[in-house]
């Protein structure tokens, strides 16, 4: 978004601050209310109207800047998912520790390609399948919500909201390849201790489970292989089409998939629309409300004294796991627009934008409200018999393994 000439009261952050908050609390604490994407958006509308009525008034065109940003972003997560739920995995492999290790590695770099959500959704199920006859799972389940459901979308705007959201604010499609040494260096070292743990874990196992598993095996299959075409359409649309002709391409290739899949197909992967008509609500109030936000941090962010690419890093993290991580990417990027940076891209320096995306990628991993993916990967495994842990004991995962990783990842990469 560019920089307003219009800074409204601090204030009007009210809005924003309250919706993310009510994303973080109702769900935990009203789940039969969140469930209805009806009051859902009634939320969106109560916290954002208002914020339309100032800004029609006082600046009109930041509203229809800000509309065209929600659709694009909406038409991408939306074909991505649509797409991805035309294509089934099925089979039951070995669920030894190199057969996990791989599951999570080609997931890490396959939600670069579809997405995170859409990684999540393709891979979950037959990483569960494989693993049925195992008693020692609940950990897998979780370094699959750390690597596929979050930290593996960080080398495309494709894979997380929040890059695809910086791609919209002027980043290069192809910057985020920059993070790929981050991306490694963070990927191999869970890689590693998830090996070390599920090598234990499968020494625990009971003889007869282990006798079961090396029994009961089936090939990998894949089903719906003609939407791997549309999927990869959708890539090329997103790196080499401008507006409209890339959200043109997109829906036109979502129709097609749509259309085209089995019924059998979608039932296999469960497929239904309410996720995503259940994000399009959200985001709907998302970026109405933040539209203040941002004018505001543009203008004042200085005055805050998060100025170092590690302080970005951490701020920006701490906020995504707990907060959606694709506003929270926005916000501090506008903190950092403000602060008259050198302007390598968007306004900000290469080291603080590396900063701000990995923080909103990565650390969204932090908790089950962090990133959408984590709380429907929990869903699936409770559904299908994993005991998962509670939001308590997750967050006693993430900051036994996580938060050690980060540090590393900031002495490593963003020592000032």
């Amino acid at each position: 978004m560019e920089v307003a000439t219009f800074t409204p009261s601090l204030l009007w952050i009210l809005p924003f601050a309250s919706l993310l908050l009510a994303i973080a609390v109702i769900p935990l604490a009203a789940p039969h209310f969140w469930a209805s994407n009806v009051r859902k958006l009634a939320v969106s509308l109560v916290l954002g109207l208002p914020v339309l009525w100032l800004y029609s008034q006082h600046q009109p065109e930041a509203i229809g800047r800000t509309f065209e940003d929600y659709l694009s972003f909406m038409i991408l997560l939306g074909s991505l998912f649509v797409i991805s739920g035309g294509v089934h995995m099925d089979g039951d492999l070995e669920a030894t520790p190199a057969v996990n290790t791989m599951f999570l590695a080609i997931g890490a770099l396959v939600a670069s390609v579809i997405g995170t959500t859409g990684a999540s959704m393709l891979l979950i199920r037959p990483l569960l399948h494989t693993n049925s006859e195992r008693r020692n799972v609940v950990h897998t389940v979780v370094f699959f919500i750390f690597l596929v459901s979050n930290i593996g979308g960080c080398l495309t705007p494709l894979g997380d909201p929040p890059l695809f959201l910086g791609y919209l604010q002027g980043v290069p499609f192809t910057w985020t390849l920059r993070l790929a040494p981050e991306w490694l260096f963070t990927t191999v070292t869970l890689l590693v201790i998830y090996f070390v743990w599920d090598t234990r874990a499968h020494a625990a196992e009971p003889p007869e489970r282990i006798a079961r598993d090396r029994a009961d095996r089936t090939p990998i299959t894949i089903h719906g292989h003609e939407n791997l075409f549309w999927l990869a359409g959708v890539v090329v649309s997103a790196a080499f089409l401008g507006a409209p002709w890339r959200e043109v391409t997109m829906v036109a290739l979502s129709v097609v998939s749509y259309v085209r899949t089995s019924k059998s197909i979608h039932d296999g992967n469960h497929f239904s629309l309410h996720p995503i008509i259940e994000v399009a609500v959200i985001f709907a109030g998302i970026f109405a409300t933040m539209i203040p936000a941002l004018d505001i941090l543009r203008h004042h962010g200085a005055a805050l004294g998060v100025n170092q690419p590690w302080h970005f890093f951490w701020a920006t993290g701490a906020l995504s796991s707990f907060l959606d991580n694709a506003p929270t990417y926005l916000t501090f990027l506008a903190l950092a627009q403000g602060l008259g940076l050198q302007p390598d891209v968007a306004g900000v320096s290469h080291r603080v934008l590396s900063a701000i995306s990995l923080g909103a990628v990565f650390m969204g991993a932090n908790s089950y409200i962090g990133n959408g993916p984590n709380f429907m990967v929990r869903s699936i495994a409770e559904a299908r018999g994993v005991r998962m842990p509670s939001f308590g004991g997750y967050l006693a995962y993430s900051g036994a393994i996580l938060v050690p990783v980060f540090v590393l990842v900031t002495f490593v990469f963003f020592r000032p």
